[in-house]
């Protein structure tokens, strides 16, 4: 993908607007790995692979269309910044070269298992409240390399059914063995080390010297396939636990497998993490960033591309917002508690806090882990430290003058693309007695 990679971050939550004001949450995480080099990330993640999206994005399409897979992925080719980066890749050339030298699996793989804020916050909700987890029978639904499994299995769990549809399955039932919970299998360890990862374990020191004979019962197992179409072992599980979210939360629609998990095998009154998601919207100037983004196209050494600038306001940016860039409050948009329904509209109304202009509106989302001890949980907002999710920037076609003090208001409407479910068409419309901007259609799919 050739989404941007910045790291400008800041501490706090986002402010909620006061006209549907959320409770403020302020999520605090561990910063023992802040301040790394490149080689040092690589270091300490290449003995243990990279954690995978929930699920290969579902290239099905709607009966009457007669795209394949393989025209899904020409297609991807298509998407305008795979180009801008052909352009100028003089300027990423050598951080491309680098992560693709340090990493035999896709670069959003990497990412996200070492985003610190999603990693560790599930590790702490899972290793803090072992109570939710003891001799439970859980399900990680989209597991990638098992790495929540494997958190889950450390906690107590009776037994983990990872299930992930992608080829990384494979992968995750070898990093699985490498830390002891695979099937029937007998290890030797040195008295001297931790087998904190295995279960029974037998000591022969009396007769074959310092040595422990572990019998490994199986903790976790693994199943390739798409939770609509697998069986499990079981009837019922106790605990489901998926990292569902995507790109302005509901991009690639996975929160529709974890329902269907849900309603076919969870126990009544069992447990789902996380268990709340709260979808936000902002607004921001971005003047250079816009020039450099969608202005480009107007003149590219020389030559009128100006017709790719129209798809790229079709396609919003996944990129680090700076909080010096907010101009207005933030406007709580959805909740997701589980009431699913995939399409929505929502009104919003932007307070602008100085005067300024109006560039872009910035989509972000918060989550909740309701059924721990305390409250846990991440947001993946601009006054928050970095997250691989980064924000939701859609470009408006107009540049809006506003003072302190006046509103923007219109509506978003989302809903699941007609041609891939997993994409999500976005819909912006201004209000009367707000200033005005043309209608923007936006369309977030993967690339």
């Amino acid at each position: 993908m050739d989404l941007p990679i910045n790291a400008n971050v800041n501490e706090g939550q986002s402010e909620a607007v006061a006209t549907n004001k959320p409770s403020k949450i302020r999520f605090v995480y561990d910063d023992d790995e802040e301040g790394e080099t490149l080689e040092e990330v690589v270091a300490e993640s290449s003995n243990v692979g990279e954690d995978s999206l929930m699920c290969e994005p579902d290239d099905s399409v709607t009966a009457g269309d007669d795209k394949t897979s393989a025209d899904y992925y020409f297609d991807s080719y298509a998407h305008f910044g795979i180009h801008e980066v052909s352009i100028k890749i003089w300027k990423q050339a050598k951080l491309l070269e680098l992560c693709l030298l340090f990493s035999s699996l896709p670069p959003d793989n990497f990412e996200m298992l070492k985003d610190v804020v999603r990693t560790k916050t599930y590790q702490n909700v899972i290793y803090k409240n072992s109570f939710l987890f003891k001799d439970k029978i859980v399900l990680d639904v989209g597991a990638g390399t098992g790495i929540l499994s494997l958190f889950c299995a450390k906690s107590g769990a009776k037994h983990v059914y990872a299930v992930e549809c992608s080829s990384m399955a494979d992968t995750a039932r070898e990093i699985i063995n490498s830390n002891g919970f695979s099937n029937g299998s007998a290890l030797w360890f040195n008295s001297s080390k931790s087998c904190e990862f295995l279960r029974y374990s037998l000591n022969l020191s009396g007769l074959m010297g310092s040595m422990v004979l572990t019998f490994v019962i199986s903790v976790i197992t693994v199943l390739k396939g798409k939770i609509e179409e697998i069986e499990l072992p079981v009837a019922q599980v106790d605990v489901i636990i998926s990292e569902w979210m995507g790109y302005f939360m509901v991009y690639e629609n996975m929160l529709n497998t974890v329902l269907y998990a849900r309603d076919k095998w969870l126990v009544q009154d069992g447990v789902i993490l996380p268990d709340k998601a709260s979808l936000y919207l902002t607004a921001i100037e971005d003047a250079d960033y816009k020039e450099e983004k969608i202005e480009f196209w107007n003149n590219v050494y020389g030559f009128d591309m100006s017709c790719i600038r129209k798809q790229a306001m079709t396609e919003p940016l996944v990129d680090t917002v700076e909080q010096k860039h907010i101009v207005t409050n933030c406007q709580l948009l959805k909740v997701e508690d589980f009431l699913y329904d995939a399409s929505f509209t929502a009104p919003f109304k932007l307070v602008a806090e100085r005067d300024d202009y109006i560039h872009a509106l910035v989509a972000y989302f918060d989550v909740s882990f309701t059924k721990c001890h305390k409250l846990m949980g991440f947001s993946t907002g601009p006054k928050s430290r970095a997250t691989h999710w980064k924000q939701t920037v859609l470009y408006l076609e107009d540049v809006l003058t506003i003072c302190q003090g006046e509103a923007l208001m219109g509506t978003m409407t989302v809903a699941p693309n007609s041609k891939n479910p997993r994409d999500v068409d976005v819909t912006l419309k201004s209000s009367k007695n707000s200033p005005a901007f043309t209608e923007c259609c936006c369309y977030i799919k993967h690339a």
